[in-house]
């Protein structure tokens, strides 16, 4: 037997090749040994076993173990698919080579080459495989006469021959050596996983022509070249422990060389494994596209039912019951929802309470109703990179339990296709929607959400088509502005009382503005009731400024805070609802009373809408109703003569000047801003700019 190489020539010669094998000049060479026949070679039941030989020959040596590998105790033991037969005779050259070559101490690139060349009609990944299973065969028939030799005459025999009784004598010193053997194996093994990974990756959905692939595999003939070259390396170590003496067994540089091969090794697996990253990432996005176009196309389709849909917009797999239903506190299936009108309410978790409450109210009134039948789902859509935490769970459970219908069991189960559906086709972006589905599956309405809010359950089955009809019948009326939000007010107006119906957070103005009108009713001579509406977005403000109007006895109000928000959101709500119908301010009657209000909303002062009956109406902000009120003197003949409220019209329109007018504040309820929208007092274009608002209290 020749002489091994000293170990600074072997440490002198890893390091050349460290530096050496990964450029240009080297990769030709590796790549110029690779001439593969076509062959398809699973190597995946090989690794099994592979994995199951290094794993239980292992722990033969006190403290030597392979960190990387789950004991594989029913590791497959038989050839199911022949795939071993039909290897053997190569895995047999292969064994032969490194026996011959590491035995005798050669050169450790040469035999790796030589290996690549014996190897070259297969692919990279079978390539690995074969050279593992050829040193699997080594290390388990070592490992075999060792934990054998103290208990089985025949091993005992074999390892007198083959010189080993010192590596049984000396097992303790041998223990980082095993260490650093088994640490290397694992790190190989880690290599072959990601190599025959890459090679496993779904055609249809990634091409190895085509980045990430193409560019990924650039770096497999390295790995490759590295990971056959650690083949070598413990076989050098296996081969090396024959005859050796007690000063060899103690020598800790064949330790550094197995552990600097396992740095490299796993250095080129966190690499393998960023780009078999960016290989799933295209993958993903490859399914979702197919995906989403398969809703889609789904979606086009006439159904039976709705289930079909459904399924694919709340969840696909048959593993789990998706939805929770409220009134029996059970999770059940989609086909809960068969042939049922369905609204899915799409939001965030950023709801409002107010927002809930009025929702649950509309909804539990239809439950007393058996011709209406329809069902809400909730759908919450979040963003999925950002991480599922306590605080989440916590947020999703409070607006879970504040809610009376169906809700999704999980936020997390919803399918990336039918968020990039429900956010580029129904334009969902922040703002709470409501799709409606009609029982066989049919989108009916993109944004139920503002005629529910405005006509409730009467605008059952809350499609585009009753939409228009609703608003067909409907003028600017005093129904129509506050609803039954308060009854007492269209109960007021039935009897021949004057309505006032006015805002602003003004306080002063409130009480001069209160006063003024009282005395003004008495010295007309008519019946006048005044409700105080709020003002939008200042819940805080609100409850001060109604303690206050209670406490001195301004006048009426509506019930509570929630009621408040109701009132101004069904005006945004029927901004939108119009808008969504192609309707414009200058040509809708309904759409220019309602902008109006919501610019006196948006100003700093207060604003009043005077009532008589359901339809006489006059309107305007604070200051000017104020001194027209003041000066009634100078119009009561005039209101004797033609009525209070058209005296009161005459001298509004008398006191109006060009001067400034007004602002439009429109946070919204979902749908376009309009382009152009005309000032409620001039007639004017008003200038368009962005506003965004946060803890406007």
């Amino acid at each position: 037997m020749s002489s091994a190489p000293s170990h600074r020539q072997m440490a002198r010669s890893e390091r050349r090749m460290f530096a050496a094998s990964d450029d240009s000049t080297m990769l030709k060479q590796i790549q110029g040994t690779h001439a593969p026949d076509g062959r398809d070679v699973d190597v995946r039941p090989i690794l099994e076993i592979i994995e199951d030989v290094f794993q239980r020959a292992a722990p033969s040596i006190p403290g030597a173990h392979i960190e990387s590998l789950d004991d594989k105790t029913g590791a497959a033991v038989v050839d199911e698919n022949g795939m071993l037969e039909a290897l053997a005779f190569v895995i047999q050259k292969v064994s032969c080579e490194i026996t011959c070559k590491c035995a005798g101490g050669g050169d450790a690139h040469a035999t790796t080459m030589a290996l690549l060349s014996l190897l070259s009609s297969y692919s990279w990944d079978a390539k690995v495989a074969i050279a593992l299973t050829a040193l699997a065969i080594a290390y388990g028939e070592f490992g075999l006469v060792v934990q054998l030799f103290s208990s089985h005459p025949l091993a005992k025999s074999v390892a007198v021959l083959k010189q080993l009784p010192d590596v049984m004598e000396h097992s303790n010193a041998l223990k980082s050596r095993f260490e650093a053997l088994n640490n290397l194996i694992g790190a190989m093994l880690d290599v072959t996983k990601r190599i025959v990974e890459f090679r496993q990756l779904p055609q249809q959905y990634i091409s190895a022509e085509q980045r990430p692939l193409s560019v990924a595999m650039t770096h497999i003939p390295t790995a490759a070249y590295w990971t056959i070259r650690s083949v070598v390396a413990c076989a050098t170590q296996i081969f090396s422990l024959i005859g050796m003496s007690y000063e060899y067994v103690t020598s800790t540089t064949e330790a550094w060389e197995l552990s600097s091969l396992a740095h490299k090794e796993r250095n080129i697996h966190d690499h393998l494994m960023q780009q078999l990253a960016l290989c799933y990432q295209h993958i993903d996005e490859k399914k979702h596209i197919e995906a989403y176009n398969n809703l889609v196309r789904i979606l086009d389709l006439p159904q039976l039912d709705n289930t079909r849909i459904l399924r694919h917009l709340i969840y696909l797999k048959d593993d789990m019951m998706p939805l929770y239903e409220k009134p029996t506190n059970s999770r059940v299936h989609v086909e809960a929802l068969r042939r049922k009108t369905v609204l899915l309410l799409i939001s965030d978790f950023d709801v409002t309470e107010e927002e809930l409450m009025i929702l649950n109210q509309i909804y539990r009134k239809s439950r007393s109703k058996p011709e209406l039948q329809y069902e809400i789902v909730w759908i919450p859509i979040i963003d999925k990179t950002v991480p599922w935490s306590d605080a989440l769970q916590q947020r999703f459970e409070q607006l879970e339990s504040m809610m009376s219908w169906y809700t999704l069991h999980h936020p997390k189960i919803m399918e990336p296709a039918a968020i990039r559906y429900i956010r580029e086709v129904w334009n969902f972006e922040k703002k709470m929607i409501l799709v409606t589905l009609d029982p066989q599956g049919k989108v009916v309405c993109q944004n139920a959400l503002h005629m529910y809010l405005i006509w409730g359950n009467i605008a059952y089955p809350f499609t585009t088509m009753k939409e228009e009809a609703l608003w067909r019948d409907e003028s600017w009326t005093l129904e129509l502005f506050v609803d039954d939000i308060k009854p007492e007010i269209l109960d007021w107006a039935h009897e021949g009382r004057y309505v006032c119906v006015y805002g602003g957070e003004d306080m002063e103005w409130i009480k001069r503005f209160t006063h003024t009108a009282k005395e003004v009713a008495a010295a007309a001579g008519i019946t006048l009731e005044l409700v105080y509406a709020g003002k939008s977005n200042a819940k805080e403000r609100m409850r001060k400024i109604v303690t206050t109007i209670d406490r001195d006895g301004l006048s009426h109000y509506l019930p509570d805070l929630n009621s408040m928000w109701y009132f101004w959101i069904r005006l945004e709500c029927m901004l939108y609802s119009k808008m969504q119908h192609g309707k414009g301010v200058e040509s809708d009657p309904i759409m220019q009373e309602v902008m109006t209000v919501l610019s006196f909303d948006g100003s700093d002062q207060g604003w009043a809408t005077m009532w008589f009956g359901l339809t006489d109406m006059a309107r305007s902000k604070g200051d000017t109703i104020l001194d027209c009120l003041m000066m009634f003197e100078d119009w009561k003949e005039n209101a004797s003569r033609i009525g209070f409220l058209p005296a009161l019209k005459e001298h509004l329109q008398a006191l109006h000047t060009p001067h400034h007018c007004n602002r439009l504040i429109l946070p919204g309820v979902g749908g376009g801003i309009p382009e152009r929208v005309v000032c409620a007092e001039c007639g004017r274009p008003m200038e368009k700019y962005f506003m965004y608002r946060c803890c406007t209290d």
